[in-house]
């Protein structure tokens, strides 16, 4: 059972030798793309939207993150790194800010910069593209959400925002600037310092034709733990840094839940978490929500405050950003210059479904399964156990269909067919130690 390729990057790895089969990712994937086969979970990767529930879950850490290799900022001669605020927000405030800028620069990098200083400029941008286009319009800042709506809403691309996010704003301002002071692109690398696993493929796999200047992009985990532990040993600070510490309160609250949206005129709504994300965007797709301008959709529970990658509580992360927030202008000197240098570059191109293709390509052989598996359905439980190693009886029905799954997987359709004697006792171990591997009805005790 290969359900392993893919045409998009992906930001998640299963590690098989690690892997128990526990089926406890298939049963939090938004979009139904992880299997149990062989007593080893498996992706369907095109399926896949990098949200990272299924990390969140694997009690064995067998899900990793495909980030970049720490080393590869060395490449450059200027090494710039996108902070997000979520990242000092970390920290107890008895830990300095100039104590963690002073370390990121001992780790390597030459300059640092708030990701989320090409916020105020990008807010103005927002309110005029509001005006004009259709209603709702659908937040662009969750990597996360624009691909759940590209691969499990494709109905309502249209209404995702055509806007760049402030990552990739700010990305460009850096690029602008290298340009404009005469530095080499092979000279200056840019890297981001992500508290999201979709930003991780949305940099490497970004929608709307548009090609992202970011060089790398970081575990914020795993840097979090990197500075804090220098910290704590107290190390000697060498190197010297560029801190372009320009920010808001606007750009510091915006990754919170309505820290985007209470900026847009209008009707607005702030929806964070995924099963609210999801059971939302249903209601959209029904045209049950109407007069709403402009929605903020975030993956996450307090949106990036409770960031796969976030290392602290993201109630106390999301309260650490407002009392940051209360401290700092409610905007920043470098406006104008976002304005001038990024204007051109905010817009990107349509974006594209990302089709599922459950059936087959052919649209009168993907009908005829459809009915197939809507049929077959009708046999299986409903319970939805995952004992057959799909995450639904639906999901089961759907893989018979395609030639992935046997029947005989439902175990209690395999129960009848033994109760009748149309299978025997081995052949239905032989089914569960394919599913499930032979090891686990093996033990002793």
């Amino acid at each position: 059972m290969n359900i392993k390729h893919s045409t998009y990057h992906r930001a998640l790895e299963i590690t098989e030798n690690i892997c128990i089969g526990c089926s406890h990712c298939i049963k939090v994937c938004p979009t139904e793309a992880l299997r149990v086969f062989g007593g080893k979970a498996g992706i369907h990767a095109d399926w896949c939207i990098d949200c990272g529930e299924c990390y969140r879950v694997c009690p064995t850490r067998a899900i990793r993150v495909m980030d970049d290799d720490f080393n590869k900022i060395f490449d450059y001669k200027h090494r710039v790194l996108l902070v997000p605020s979520v990242f000092f927000a970390q920290f107890s405030e008895s830990v300095p800010r100039e104590s963690i800028y002073n370390i990121i620069g001992e780790l390597g990098f030459t300059e640092v910069c708030a990701v989320e200083q090409s916020v105020d400029s990008l807010i103005d941008e927002i309110n005029e593209y509001v005006k004009i286009e259709e209603k709702p319009v659908i937040s662009s800042f969750c990597p996360a959400v624009i691909r759940l709506i590209q691969v499990r809403f494709p109905s309502l691309v249209d209404h995702i925002m055509k806007l760049l996010p402030p990552i990739e704003i700010t990305a460009q301002y850096y690029k602008k600037r290298f340009e404009r002071d005469g530095i080499s692109d092979n000279d200056y690398g840019i890297f981001y310092l992500t508290p999201c696993i979709g930003k991780i493929a949305a940099v490497k796999s970004p929608v709307g034709g548009y090609t992202s200047p970011i060089h790398g992009v970081l575990n914020m985990d795993y840097f979090y733990n990197k500075v804090y532990l220098a910290y704590k040993q107290r190390i000697p600070i060498t190197k010297t840094i560029i801190i372009n510490s320009e920010l808001s309160s606007k750009g510091v609250l915006f990754p919170t839940t309505g820290g985007e949206s209470s900026h847009i005129k209008g009707k607005t709504l702030a929806i964070d978490g995924m099963k609210n994300v999801i059971d939302f965007l249903e209601m959209l797709e029904n045209e049950e929500i109407k007069n709403v301008d402009f929605l903020e959709i975030r993956a996450c529970d307090e949106s990036c405050a409770g960031g796969i990658l976030s290392h602290r509580n993201r109630f106390l992360t999301a309260d650490s950003l407002r009392s940051i927030a209360s401290k700092i202008p409610d905007t920043h000197n470098l406006v104008d210059k976002y304005k001038n240098y990024c204007s051109a570059v905010v817009h990107m191109d349509k974006i594209e479904p990302r089709s599922m293709v459950k059936y087959d390509r052919d649209i009168e052989i993907a009908i005829k399964k459809m009915e197939n598996a809507r049929e077959l359905k009708l046999m299986f439980p409903g319970i939805d156990c995952g004992a057959c190693g799909a995450p639904s009886c639906e999901a089961l029905a759907e893989d018979v269909v395609r030639g992935q799954a046997d029947i005989n997987a439902c175990i209690f359709l395999r129960t009848i067919f033994e109760k009748r004697g149309e299978i025997t006792i081995k052949e239905a171990i032989k089914i569960m130690e394919e599913i499930w591997g032979k090891e686990r009805f093996d033990k002793n005790d």
